[in-house]
C-alpha cells in the first residue's frame, strides 16, 4: 500500500517534471533564464566589454519589471573559441540550464556552429557578434538572428570611400578563416563595382592568432600596391601594425581596414597607432545622438569604463530579447521566432529592425579616418551608414537563402 508520503513525494517530483519539461528549468516559472555564450578568455578585449554592455542591460530590464512580468537571469559560458566547444556549451545551456534561449559568439565559425545547433534543435540564436554573412544568408535559417552589420555592410561602406581614391593596385590581408574569407570577397566585389579598373595584385592569409607580421608585411610590400586592405584583428591586428611601421609600409599607401577604427581592437595601440587609414569603428567621444549619450553615461557610471562597440553589441542583443519576447507576449520558442520578422526597437546607435527576409538587423556602421589625438587612436571626419542602405536587395538576398 502507498503511502501518504511516497504519493506526496511522487506527486512533488511529477510536478516539478512537468514544469521542467514545459519551461525548461524548475525556475522558469518566475524567471527567465537566457544562455550567453563568447570567447571571454580568447579575445577579452572585445568579449568583456560586450559582457558588461548586456549586463548593463539586464540591470536595466529587471529594474523595470523584467520581461513579461518575469525578472530576467543570464547564465554566461565561454565557447573555447571553438566550434565544437561551442555546440557542447549550447546544449548544456539549453538543457542544463534551462535557458530559453542563446545570445552571443564573436568568431564567425563558431557563431555558425551554434547557429547549425540552433536550427536542429529549435532554440533561438541571436548572433550578437558574428560578421560572417553566410549567418544570415547561404546559411541562414529561421531560429538565428544577426544584431550586428555582416562583412558585406562594412566592405560596402569601406568600399565606397576606397574607390574616391586614386589607387588601382590592391593587396589584401585577412584571416584564413570565414570572416577573413567572406570579407575580402565582399570587398573586392563592391570595390570593382564601383572602380573597374582596380587590381588586386596580392594576397596574404594568416592563421587567426597566428600571424608572421614580418613574412606578411614583406609580400605585401614586394607586390608593391597602391593601397592595402586589411581584416586582421585582436592581437594580430597590432603586430601587423607595428611590423608595417617598422618596415615602411605604410609610407604613402592607403590602407582601407575593416574594424580598424573600433577602441575594442585599435585602442592598445595608442600612439602607434597608424593615420590616414580608411576604417569602419565607433567613435564613442563623438556620438552625441540622445540614445547615444544616454547608453555612454549609464556605461561610465556603472563601470567606470567608456563603452566599446562590443558594449553596445551585448546591450542591444539584450533588449532584442525583451522586445521580441513582449511583442509575442510569451517565451515560447515558435511564437518568438514568429515575433522577430520586422521587430523594431531602438538601439544606442539608432533605430533596427530585424527583417523578416533574412533575419538580419539594420543595424549600421561608422566609417572614417583613423588618427591620433592627446596619445589615443580616434575616428575623424566619420559618418554613419544605415545598414538598410548598404544591405543587397531583396532579390539577392531570397537566392542566397534559397536553400533554408
Amino acid at each position: 500500500m502507498m503511502t501518504r508520503r511516497r504519493f506526496s513525494g511522487l506527486a512533488l517530483a511529477a510536478g516539478m517534471t512537468a514544469a521542467l519539461a514545459a519551461n525548461g528549468s524548475a525556475v522558469a516559472a518566475d524567471k527567465i533564464v537566457l544562455g550567453d555564450m563568447n570567447s571571454y578568455t580568447g579575445f577579452a578585449s572585445f568579449t568583456i566589454p560586450y559582457k558588461q554592455g548586456w549586463e548593463l542591460a539586464l540591470e536595466e530590464i529587471n529594474a523595470s519589471g523584467g520581461i513579461l512580468g518575469k525578472q530576467v537571469t543570464v547564465v554566461s559560458r565561454d565557447d573555447g573559441a571553438k566550434p565544437a566547444d561551442a555546440v557542447t556549451v549550447a546544449n548544456e545551456l539549453v538543457s542544463r540550464e534551462g535557458a530559453t534561449l542563446l545570445f552571443g559568439t564573436l568568431l564567425s565559425h563558431v557563431g555558425l556552429a551554434v547557429s547549425d545547433f540552433a536550427k536542429q534543435k529549435k532554440v533561438i540564436f541571436i548572433a550578437a557578434e558574428p560578421l560572417s554573412d553566410s549567418i544570415a544568408w547561404q546559411k541562414g535559417n529561421r531560429y538565428t538572428f544577426r544584431l550586428r552589420p555582416g562583412t558585406y555592410v562594412q566592405a560596402a561602406l569601406l568600399a565606397e570611400e576606397a574607390a574616391k581614391l586614386p589607387a588601382k593596385r590592391w593587396a589584401t590581408i585577412a584571416p584564413n578563416y570565414e570572416y577573413g574569407q567572406s570579407a575580402v570577397a565582399a570587398f573586392k566585389e563592391l570595390l570593382k563595382a564601383k572602380k573597374p579598373d582596380v587590381e588586386f595584385v596580392a594576397e596574404q592569409w594568416p592563421a587567426l592568432g597566428k600571424i608572421d607580421a614580418g613574412a606578411a608585411v614583406q609580400a605585401l610590400a614586394a607586390a608593391n600596391p597602391d593601397a592595402i586592405f586589411n581584416v586582421t584583428f585582436g592581437g594580430d591586428l597590432l603586430k601587423f601594425v607595428r611590423e608595417g611601421k617598422v618596415r615602411g609600409l605604410w609610407e604613402k599607401r592607403t590602407v582601407a581596414s575593416m574594424l580598424g577604427g573600433e577602441p575594442d581592437w585599435i585602442d592598445p595601440l595608442k600612439d602607434e597607432a597608424p593615420e590616414g587609414w580608411l576604417v569602419t569603428g565607433y567613435p564613442w567621444y563623438a556620438i552625441e545622438t540622445p540614445e547615444h549619450v544616454k547608453f555612454r553615461e549609464a556605461f561610465q557610471k556603472k563601470f567606470n569604463d567608456y563603452p566599446r562597440l562590443g558594449s553596445v553589441v551585448g546591450y542591444a542583443a539584450l533588449y532584442s530579447v525583451k522586445a521580441a519576447m513582449e511583442k509575442a507576449g510569451t517565451t515560447e520558442t515558435e511564437k518568438v521566432v514568429d515575433a522577430f520578422a520586422d521587430l523594431k526597437l531602438g538601439t544606442p546607435l539608432g533605430p533596427i529592425t530585424y527583417r523578416a527576409i533574412d533575419n538580419q538587423s539594420t543595424m549600421g556602421a561608422y566609417v572614417g579616418t583613423l588618427t591620433v589625438k592627446d596619445g589615443m587612436p580616434r575616428m575623424v571626419d566619420w559618418r554613419f551608414g544605415k545598414g538598410e542602405d548598404y544591405l543587397p536587395p531583396d532579390e539577392v538576398v531570397k537566392k542566397l537563402r534559397a536553400k533554408e
